[in-house]
């Protein structure tokens, strides 16, 4: 029995929208992981160029172990310490004398340079007024002669680092409430494809449970097929950037690929089934008389 030609054209009509559908979830969760994937990114990134800043405590002349212990002590102690290490003062004339290329000590008959430690502060405890509050702590132990690091760094650190993650927060944010939207759209056109199915459906007494029942899990493979497409574009845009930027690999790379890839796959399907259910609900709520006007 030859099937009629409307119904063949509506057949490949709901095939197309569902597969342009598909296609443009996919892209969507590509965009979005691409762009969670650079944020993740300059977010470690920010972390590692805040702990790069170093704090450098000196030390009077003459003081003992004793009193050198008792100042690594008092530093480990604070909250805003990541790290240090001590430095004596032979070991900071042969870093001097290899920066400069002359042998100052011998010119001078002297080593000025004191013993020291070399601080290094916890990314969150990196800004101006964190390190101002261990200036102070620090001028006040014994056998501390003077703190020394770059204000102008740190303060110029701190403020670009902050505007630079609010705006990529932002694009982001902006980014994935435009994405939604489209989705959203997208999904209600496939819906809107297959409304006088639903009509039909109503119509020979169908329940509203049984009506969406089909299409949240058609939904659901959707969302999985998306994901996967999703997920293999994001792993070669990754081998791509690593062959040919490989200066530009980051850190836990391999971690973060896999966690935005489950991410995709996952979100794929939530996404899917919100946007289906409520794109059904409202066709099947609507009127008969509605269907052909809408």
């Amino acid at each position: 029995m030859a099937v009629p030609l409307n119904s063949r054209k509506l057949r490949r009509k709901v095939r197309n929208s569902y597969f342009i559908s598909t296609v443009s979830i996919a892209l969507v969760l590509f965009l979005l992981g691409a762009v969670g994937f650079l944020i993740l990114n300059a977010v470690s990134a920010t972390e590692r160029m805040r702990e790069s800043v170093t704090v450098h405590v000196m030390l009077k002349d003459g003081l003992d172990a004793e009193g050198q212990d008792a100042v690594k002590r008092q530093l480990l102690s604070r909250e805003a310490v990541k790290a240090v290490k001590f430095v004596s003062k032979d070991e900071a004339a042969k870093e001097f004398r290899e920066y400069i290329g002359n042998d100052f000590v011998e010119f001078l008959d002297q080593n000025p340079l004191p013993d020291a430690f070399e601080v290094t502060l916890n990314a969150r405890s990196s800004d101006k007024a964190e390190v101002q509050a261990l200036e102070r702590a620090a001028l006040g132990w014994a056998g501390v002669d003077e703190v020394v690091y770059q204000r102008n760094v740190i303060e110029q650190i701190s403020s670009n680092l902050n505007k630079f993650n609010l705006v990529l927060l932002l694009f982001g944010g902006a980014l994935l409430v435009i994405a939604l939207i489209l989705l959203n759209n997208t999904i209600r056109v496939t819906v809107f494809a297959k409304r006088y199915t639903i009509n039909t459906m109503k119509l020979v007494g169908a329940t509203p449970g049984f009506i969406m029942r089909p299409f949240v899990g058609s939904s659901v493979w959707q969302g999985i097929y998306a994901g996967l497409i999703a997920s293999a574009m994001f792993a070669g845009m990754l081998v791509g950037m690593n062959e040919g930027l490989p200066e530009l690999r980051f850190a836990g790379q391999n971690v973060q690929a896999l966690a935005i890839m489950g991410a995709m796959l996952v979100g794929g399907v939530v996404i899917s089934v919100i946007f289906t259910t409520f794109a059904v609900r409202k066709f099947v709520r609507m009127k008969s008389s509605g269907i052909h006007m809408y």
